[in-house]
């Protein structure tokens, strides 16, 4: 049974009276064990240790209230907040190693705008991994959206400006872009999202408007390279995390946050069709630190 962070963060000053060095040194272990990264870890400990030796005392309430500034100071990245579509159609170009549920993410967020009165197109520009196109496909299907497609191996840009063409004549109101989850070679991947990204542009003055990463909660560590790869090969906007079904990694959103200045648009809870939220900043921080979630792990 994974303990949640408020967990870690109880065990980590059991017993004490004051905030030491043990248990700064607890409080440090259980940041990096909730996911949330070396760099970040560090940025909050050593402001931590400057208010303890200012305030020379500190008690538990103090400091999960510290803490939980902390956090939400750093989760408050510019383009935070809801997402504001100010243009029709709104281009969303979507990224992501394969196996992170970024197809699936797609058909989520699909279904989400299409349940609010928007018209949604697909296109399926991930044209050389097996069944992609396919899986896309059925997505659309049971999202009820129009889905631009092409052969398997046809050129991704070709089918991007295909789909964003087609959105701009047919009316539609958000447009997400598929695009293949390879890393294997970095100077393939930048120079073929450059070229999607151009060619979109083309298609409609402007677009794409948003690069949405997706990122997958289980991986860890591995998703901070993930999004290094990807911000090294264009310019990332916002970010998805798939699979935080629960607070006990929950630290990965605020590390990635913090590492990369990029705001977390939605989180997938599960693997149903509604199970994909708007990112709520302050919700997720109680959640962090809400003993409520400790009878969910």
């Amino acid at each position: 049974m994974a303990l949640n962070f408020f967990q870690k963060l109880t065990r980590a000053v059991a017993g004490k009276s004051r905030v030491d060095d043990d248990t700064l040194d607890n409080i440090e272990e259980a940041l990096i064990e909730s996911d949330m990264g070396v760099d970040t870890t560090l940025k909050i400990i050593d402001n931590l240790e400057e208010r303890v030796a200012r305030d020379k005392m500190m008690s538990f309430d103090e400091l999960v209230g510290y803490l939980r500034d902390e956090i939400g100071k750093l989760l408050d990245v510019e383009g935070a907040g809801p997402m504001v579509m100010d243009r029709k159609p709104y281009v969303i170009l979507v990224v992501g190693v394969n196996g992170v549920g970024k197809t699936t993410t797609i058909g989520k967020l699909a279904h989400m705008f299409k349940s609010q009165g928007k018209k949604v197109m697909l296109g399926a520009a991930d044209t050389f991994r097996a069944a992609a196109v396919d899986q896309l496909d059925i997505w659309a299907q049971r999202a009820g959206v129009d889905i631009v497609k092409q052969k398997m191996g046809a050129d991704p840009a070709s089918v991007a400006f295909d789909t964003v063409k087609s959105a701009v004549a047919k009316g539609a109101d958000v447009v997400l872009i598929d695009t293949a989850g390879r890393l294997h070679n970095r100077t393939d991947l930048m120079n073929e999202l450059s070229k999607i990204r151009n060619v979109c542009g083309k298609a409609f003055p402007g677009a794409p408007d948003e690069v949405m990463l997706i990122l997958d909660a289980s991986t860890g560590q591995n998703a901070f390279q993930q999004a290094r790869e990807f911000a090294r090969a264009t310019t990332v906007t916002s970010m998805v995390v798939t699979k935080l079904d629960g607070t006990a990694k929950g630290g990965v959103v605020v590390g990635l946050t913090d590492s990369f200045g990029t705001p977390v648009r939605f989180i997938g809870t599960g693997e149903g069709i509604d199970d994909l939220k708007p990112f709520d900043r302050s919700e997720f921080v109680e959640s962090l630190f809400n003993p409520e979630d400790i009878k969910k792990q």
